[in-house]
């Protein structure tokens, strides 16, 4: 929690502010750092003329949908979310079909959202975006009952995220991905059933299934080359890579070329996608660990979230 004796950071020019922001609030993840941390968040708010300020923090991210129910309650009509992609898929699951807008203030370890819609790890640039940048209507997915803004998916990658543990984020950053993906790529596949919008489009063995909603995903892979997030589609992707060599030459294809060019991997779109497992496995959603199933559901819901972009994103 942020010390009462902390010192302010100096004073700067002030944001400009847009007409009309309405009521603003901050959902923050108080364990989370971004620039001068939150005194200067909250700096910076007042110094833009932000009086009737709402101000929440939370412990860990799953308390903070409950935060931002009470804010639109409140009558929050903007939504400052201040953590990592296990933050923002929270708030945004909460904010869905509402008429509140979602600020990123990216304070996690890989931040991936706010990396594809180009917002910066900079504390006053992204508070700019948030009161001053133009709003973007954004899809999401929606998976066992909760809804995502990146992808989601099982298998390898669900694994993998749930071995990288909060502990070894906080140590490692984006390494962690890396190492506990090395320990997972010897791990065998599972036989899947894919159907998309109605129609059997894949049934084999397979390591991964992915639903993205955006093209870079956990790692900073480039998984999804034609992902936009206001398509009112999912990407769908399968990998059958198997052991390090299957997955050196994926990963290999999908950082200097198109994901789809590879032999191991298998990419569509959709709107509604059901997924059958021979045995269960682990899912995850924005790099966050649920639990193991045996079936998954997917579909998208457009236009549900409505986000604070740069200029150039609109």
């Amino acid at each position: 929690m942020t010390s009462m004796l902390t010192a302010e950071p100096a004073a700067e020019p002030a944001v400009a502010t847009p007409a009309r922001v309405g009521r603003v609030a901050v959902v923050a993840h108080r364990k989370k750092s971004l620039g001068g941390g939150l005194d200067e968040l909250r700096s910076r708010l007042r110094g833009a003329g932000i009086d009737d300020l709402l101000w929440y923090e939370v412990p860990k991210s799953r308390k903070a949908p409950k935060k931002v129910r009470k804010a639109l309650d409140k009558g929050a009509e903007l939504v400052f979310v201040w953590g990592g992609d296990g933050m923002v898929q929270r708030c945004s699951d909460a904010l869905a079909g509402s008429d509140a807008t979602l600020a990123i203030l990216p304070a996690g370890t890989a931040n991936l959202l706010a990396t594809n819609l180009g917002i910066p790890e900079d504390l006053a640039e992204a508070v700019r975006i948030g009161l001053t940048g133009p709003r973007r209507r954004l899809d999401l997915g929606r998976v066992g009952g909760e809804h995502f803004a990146v992808m989601a998916g099982a298998g390898f990658d669900g694994e993998m995220i749930q071995d990288a543990d909060r502990d070894l984020k906080d140590r490692l950053g984006r390494l962690a991905y890396i190492w506990t993906g090395l320990r997972h790529v010897r791990s065998e596949t599972t036989r899947m059933r894919i159907r998309v919008d109605g129609a059997d489009w894949f049934e084999g063995e397979a390591s991964c299934v992915l639903f993205g909603n955006v093209g870079t995903i956990t790692g900073g892979i480039p998984a999804f080359d034609d992902a936009e997030p206001d398509d009112g589609c999912l990407e769908v992707g399968v990998a059958t890579a198997s052991g390090v060599l299957d997955w050196m030459r994926t990963l290999g294809r999908m950082a200097v070329g198109r994901s789809d060019s590879s032999p191991l991997v298998r990419i569509t779109r959709g709107r509604k996608i059901n997924v059958r497992f021979a045995e269960p496995m682990t899912y995850e959603l924005d790099g966050g660990a649920r639990d193991q199933v045996s079936r998954l559901k997917a579909r998208v819901a457009p236009g549900a979230l409505t986000v604070c972009v740069p200029e150039s994103e609109s």
